[in-house]
């Protein structure tokens, strides 16, 4: 019988009065990969710091390693030995990977640094997981999967036992992502525990052992491997998720042939090697980067940045930054890097309006139009709200609505919908539809395929810079397996698909 490695039982928490986990209950066991997916993210950031500190509890208990290390009788406010990955990296940039593995440890005491035996230390480390990577290099330098993989060695030779992964999917590339899987059950089989979040079910089904649904800072359902799940969870908030998905198939099929609003034809610049790509008006195209390499080198080039071979093409013009705002960029969470929290929500709705309307900062008529025309979409108290006031869902309207007004022939969206839990990826869906419907463009840059395929209408697999396959929406059904909410495309075209192929 295997031991626990942790067990909270009927936590409640609060903060500032707020009930963030209301009776959460969840066992993991020694060298288990259990997985939860959180419908939304209420009471998420809570259990991450309930897991790495003691905080007092408004009632429950948690054990780590068969030990009681917290209660709400007496509270304790230690730290526990778990680590957390994510995202965002907790790595020194400007040291070694040697140095952040060792020397970073807690409990490393030697004055003298000796680089030689860290090295020789690490390598016994990569060599048993099959990865390569310098000791010597430095982090900046690092790929995000390298990255990924020193924080895991990090935690493995801190001695942490229980290792929690959130969210990796959305930073690193599906071909690294099996590799990642295989260390992870490596790891596992030698009694490390991982706590593996993910936003989909099928992406925690792929790898975990017991998968279990949060919802409002409540554990609601858990599913061994072994179990036959449903096509959707037992959730009112997700049987609407998957009607909206299914709804999109039937939007009119746009007629094939149409003009390119935008092109890139031949292109070179950096990790780019003779790129091409074509989208239409109110087309929505989906380019997933299967190695990492591509949207960094993009953006800049949309940013203004010249290529070294080839050229990009909006409305037939060679497209140039300082003259046109012609393309409109989304970048990755935008709520933390599109919002300007020290001006006003005016300013920031009409940031990039200047080009159409000069007299938009002086002009009191001008700004009051614009409110009257969209109150009824954002709501009419939130133009009098401090931005540190707005809600995630009308700072989504907000990034969103200014990219509107600025009237681009083609938006680039980076990743939308990660970091956005189940109703806000809804949202997403229908303001990414909004720009559809005026004749936009929408051209969204994916890791992986979760939720953008819904509303897609070309796929564009790109490795090495360049253009690896091409599918057209009914050849969907040709993706791998795993990939979030397939069914529909199999119940949708299969049969079609079929006849065409006899």
């Amino acid at each position: 019988m295997k031991k626990e490695m942790l067990r909270m039982e009927r936590i409640t928490y609060r903060e500032q009065g707020i009930v963030r986990l209301d009776n959460f209950s969840m066992t993991i066991l020694s060298g288990e990969i259990f997985g939860l997916v959180p419908v939304n993210h209420y009471g998420l950031e809570t259990l991450l710091k309930l897991l790495k500190q003691n905080l007092p509890l408004h009632y429950g208990y948690v054990y780590y390693r068969e030990k009681e290390v917290n209660s709400w009788k007496k509270p304790i406010n230690t730290v526990n030995r778990i680590s957390v990955i994510q995202n965002k990296s907790c790595l020194a940039e400007d040291l070694t990977v040697a140095d952040n593995i060792f020397v970073l440890r807690g409990g490393f005491k030697k004055w003298l640094i000796r680089p030689s035996l860290l090295k020789k230390q690490l390598s016994p480390f990569l060599s048993e997981i099959g990865i390569e990577i310098d000791a010597d290099a430095y982090v900046e330098a690092l790929t995000a999967f390298q990255r990924f993989v020193v924080e895991l060695l990090k935690a493995v030779i801190a001695g942490n036992q229980l290792i929690v992964l959130k969210d990796i999917s959305t930073f690193i590339s599906e071909s690294e992502l099996f590799k990642l899987h295989e260390i992870i059950r490596y790891y596992a089989r030698r009694g490390i525990s991982f706590l593996y979040i993910a936003s989909h079910f099928e992406e925690a089904r792929q790898i975990c052992d017991r998968t279990a649904l949060m919802v409002n800072g409540q554990i609601t359902k858990c599913f061994s491997a072994e179990d036959t799940p449903p096509e959707t969870f037992p959730l009112q908030s997700v049987e609407d998720y998957d009607k909206w998905v299914r709804t999109q198939f039937d939007r009119a099929e746009e007629e094939k042939g149409r003009h390119a609003i935008f092109e890139i034809k031949n292109l070179f610049y950096r990790n780019i090697s003779n790129l091409n790509i074509r989208v239409s008006p109110g087309e929505c195209l989906i380019v997933q980067d299967l190695d990492d390499s591509l949207f960094g080198d993009l953006i800049k080039l949309l940013e203004g940045e010249k290529p070294k071979g080839g050229e990009i093409l909006i409305e037939g013009e060679t497209y140039s930054r300082k003259k046109s705002r012609k393309i409109g960029i989304i970048q990755e969470l935008p709520l933390e890097t599109m919002i300007f929290p020290h001006m006003s929500y005016m300013d920031n709705l009409c940031f990039s309006m200047d080009h159409r309307l000069r007299k938009i900062w002086v002009s009191r008529g001008i700004r009051k139009s614009i409110m009257q025309e969209y109150e009824k979409l954002l709501g009419e108290e939130v133009f009098e709200k401090k931005i540190s006031d707005l809600t995630r869902k009308e700072k989504y309207d907000l990034i969103y609505t200014r990219i509107l007004l600025q009237k681009p022939g083609v938006v680039f969206c980076v990743q939308p919908f990660k970091g956005a839990e189940v109703d806000i990826r809804s949202h997403i869906w229908e303001l990414l539809e909004r720009f559809q419907n005026k004749g936009i463009a929408v051209v969204i840059l994916a890791v992986n395929l979760a939720d953008s395929l819904a509303l897609a209408d070309r796929l564009v697999r790109v490795k090495h810079g360049k253009v690896q396959e091409v599918y057209d929406k009914k050849e969907f059904i040709k993706l791998p397996v795993n990939t979030p909410w397939l069914y529909l495309y199999q119940e949708k075209y299969a049969l079609e698909f079929q006849n065409e192929k006899e």
